[in-house]
């Protein structure tokens, strides 16, 4: 495969396609190595620079990762984000990983006047705040912070997290089935706080996620999370257009 220095199409990008197929065809693995820059310009004709920003643009869209001083390696593939009603911990399950959680904070507090307005509390309601690190066979993953009121679940400040879904606490301790659901999903800026817990750089772009669950019309929960871009894509299916249609 050839660099085509006639086409309309970028120099990198026509990199970036070859370097992909190129992975696949040889049948790399996650974490094994590709040539290095110098390699790639040699066997592309390109120039270092060019060679760089497509390095750069495959690192960014979280298909390779660098490691200082060793090269660059395949990264793991990107988990769908669900854009159903589960719990990270059943979803990480499904998917072959092993989920953990480190609690960040753990408190009850009057609710903020926006948080009281999303969930139709009253304005001062006590809420539990549960702020977590979420990680998937011990790789940080994302930052959870939600809210619950205490009159739905008296006593949730007692019960363990570590191992265990807070849907199914909420089920098996509360008598509590969440049966609908919104989110909201949109890029984001990672502020430093929340880099730092993800292992992230600062200024890393996110997945900011917020979401409302319910249980027979009432609100139990506002999750407001931060997930890494680098490990989470958004997949969806589309009907079939209707006829007519524009």
């Amino acid at each position: 495969m050839a660099i085509d220095p006639t086409s309309p199409v970028p120099k990198y990008t026509q990199l970036r396609d070859h370097l992909l197929d190129w992975i696949v065809e040889a049948g790399l693995s996650v974490d094994d190595p590709v040539p290095s820059e110098r390699e790639l310009g040699s066997r592309y004709g390109l120039s270092r620079m060019t060679v760089r920003q497509t390095i750069d643009l495959l690192v960014a869209e979280g298909k390779l990762y660098r490691v200082p001083g060793k090269g660059t390696f395949v990264a793991r593939p990107k988990i769908e984000m669900p854009l159903a009603l589960t719990s990270f911990t059943e979803d990480m399950r499904a998917r072959g990983y092993e989920p953990g959680a480190r609690d960040l904070a753990r408190r009850i507090a009057p609710a903020g006047k926006n948080t009281a307005r999303m969930m139709g509390l009253p304005p001062g309601s006590p809420v539990h705040h549960i702020e977590r690190l979420r990680t998937a066979d011990g790789e940080p993953m994302a930052v959870e912070r939600s809210y619950i009121p205490v009159s739905v679940t008296p006593g949730l400040d007692t019960y363990p997290l570590s191992g265990r879904s807070l849907y199914s606490i909420l089920e098996e301790e509360f008598g509590i089935l969440l049966d609908s659901g919104e989110q909201t999903i949109e890029a984001g800026i990672c502020d430093p706080a929340d880099a730092k817990l993800l292992g992230l750089a600062h200024g890393s772009p996110v997945l900011s996620m917020q979401r409302r669950s319910f249980a027979n019309g009432k609100c139990v929960e506002l999750a407001l999370s931060t997930y890494r871009a680098d490990r989470y894509q958004l997949h969806s299916r589309l009907d079939p257009r209707r006829p007519g249609g524009t």
